[in-house]
């Protein structure tokens, strides 16, 4: 395997890049996965934080019948041509009046497959902000609100956990800053950067069939897999390659995100770090077997690359992804 190409790979994913999807090294049983599309068969949901510097939030006033008069942070779906980027910057000029540039992801939450949101952080760059005099279909006013002191109702308490996540942020960053790198993607799938560490050396999981890669697995978007959520395409392709059942693994996180949104390619590619461990620790130096002739566990050699992959790991330097 070609040490050097792979070192690659893994340097542009830790930074946060994209890499095209080639194929699926997994998918669901049965048909291939048709394409994904907005509006049809999943659902992308945008929400920016707003913190000032006075370490207040902003929040809009809800317009629609169900909540009119709740607050909520800005947010809204993603239509079908979009960058992800380019609906935070749509639902954030529609509800609060002002333009904006995401600073980094924050979070993201799923409900299996086919409904996702991305929370940003994201800071004020123009505009004005929307008074009840500007009242619409989209909201009924926008206001800035201490953050201990945020107004009632809510539309929903979701929201506070949010808040919190990024103030812990602007305090301290537990990851670098990330932002969706546009490439295009058919499906809704995951990137595994799959480790085994044993003292200070890392194995990686590589998929061998063509060229070395990282392996990548597609969601379905069955009944099945939507109430399991995207973890259940994590420990598809494992179960395919490893004995799961004297193993723990551990979704850690993002390390990045890829779409595209124009030309009909609403698809989404998370790159996913994740640990696979012995249930019995202490009794193996050596990655578990590797079934098959698809899949080899990669030693990271390369100091900096390893010294790398050890800090993301050991501090959770990563996106979460909550369900």
């Amino acid at each position: 395997m070609a040490s050097e190409g792979m070192a690659g790979v893994l340097a542009a994913v830790l930074a946060g890049q994209g890499l095209r999807v080639q194929s699926c090294d997994s998918a669901p049983a049965g048909e291939p996965p048709a394409p994904v599309r907005l509006r049809k068969n999943v659902c992308y949901v945008v929400l920016a934080v707003f913190l000032s510097e006075q370490d207040e939030v902003l929040l809009v006033q809800e317009a629609k019948r169900e909540c009119r008069g709740s607050w909520y942070l800005p947010a809204g779906r993603m239509e079908p041509g979009e960058s992800i980027v380019e609906a935070l910057q749509r639902e954030v000029k529609e509800e609060a009046g002002l333009h904006c540039e995401p600073e980094t992801l924050l979070s993201v939450e799923e409900r299996g497959p086919s409904w996702v949101r991305f929370v940003f952080l994201a800071r004020p760059t123009g505009g004005i902000l929307k008074t009840s005099k500007e009242a619409d279909a989209e909201s009924l006013q926008a206001a800035w609100y201490p953050r201990t002191s945020l107004p009632t109702p809510l539309r929903a308490h979701d929201i506070l956990h949010l808040v919190e996540l990024a103030a812990q942020y602007r305090q301290q960053a537990r990851h670098p800053l990330i932002l969706p790198q546009e490439l295009p993607c058919d499906l809704v799938c995951q990137r595994l950067v799959a480790t085994f560490t044993s003292a200070q050396t890392v194995w990686v999981l590589v998929g061998t069939v063509g060229m070395p890669h990282l392996p990548v697995t597609a969601c379905g978007l069955a009944p099945s897999e939507q109430r399991g959520g995207m973890k259940m395409a994590v420990l598809r392709l494992l179960q395919e390659c490893l004995t799961l059942h004297h193993l723990v693994v551990e979704i850690k996180g993002l390390l990045g995100l890829q779409h595209l949104g124009r030309d009909h390619t609403d698809g989404i590619c998370l790159n996913v770090l994740v640990t696979v461990a012995f249930r019995s620790p202490g009794i193996q130096d050596e990655p578990p077997k590797v079934r098959g002739e698809n899949f080899i566990w990669w030693k990271v050699t390369e100091e900096g690359l390893q010294s790398q992959l050890l800090q993301r790991l050991q501090g959770s330097s990563v996106v979460p992804v909550n369900r």
